[in-house]
């Protein structure tokens, strides 16, 4: 694992999108008379748009109302876009990682706008090798394809996953490969444990400062 190519998350990894995500939807199945605590909407966050109403509220309001519900998220998190910010150290992992020599691909399950702001955002775009969008498969997290997506334009090299959710180790054990999580995402050391991670960060910035003792060292 030395030698492992990088796959980044970028929401709550990258960025701290997480928690305007959560309002997003929040807003989203109000307006569709569907008033959830808060709380329970951001257990969710890390999980693809496609799966979220019908983990929320069932598949008979995916089927009846879940392409407007996702329609109205995407309305609601774009005025709240603007307020998103890059977490401590999250570009420089990606020089460090590159300075290293090592492939990184940002593998993300937003909408193809949403990660064209990221890669703005961190200065990125030339910068890392590659990145994935929810454009790029038909079944987003917890299921493996994003991952497996990113393996793609990795060659298949060997890589390790960096996330933030259940969701991210979830869908990389899924597709045979590690992840190391950060607590950036809101969920709890445990919980990303218990999901599969190899390890656990209390940031980026952390994980950053042990870059040499880890898997990616």
């Amino acid at each position: 694992m030395a030698d492992a190519s990088a796959i980044l998350d970028i929401d709550g990894t990258l960025v701290d999108s997480n928690y305007h995500h959560a309002i997003a939807w929040y807003r989203a199945f109000r307006d569709h008379g569907h008033t959830l605590p808060v709380w329970k909407v951001h257990r969710h966050i890390g999980m693809g748009g496609d799966h979220m109403v019908a983990a929320l509220c069932g598949e008979v309001i995916e089927r009846e109302e879940g392409d407007d519900i996702r329609a109205a998220e995407t309305e609601h998190y774009v005025a709240l876009i603007d307020q998103v910010q890059p977490l401590d150290g999250a570009r420089d992992l990606i020089v460090d990682l590159k300075d290293r020599g090592r492939p990184v691909v940002l593998a993300s399950s937003a909408k193809p706008e949403e990660v064209d702001h990221y890669l703005e955002l961190l200065d990125a775009r030339d910068l890392a090798d590659a990145w994935t969008t929810s454009g790029d498969v038909e079944r987003t997290k917890p299921n493996p394809d994003l991952v497996l997506a990113a393996l793609e334009k990795l060659d298949g090299d060997l890589a390790i996953m960096v996330g933030d959710s259940t969701f991210d180790c979830e869908a990389a054990r899924a597709a045979g490969v590690d992840t190391l999580a950060v607590l950036t995402g809101g969920f709890s050391a445990q919980e990303l444990f218990d999901a599969g991670a190899l390890s656990v960060f209390g940031s980026i910035v952390e994980l950053r400062e042990r870059l040499s003792a880890t898997v990616l060292g």
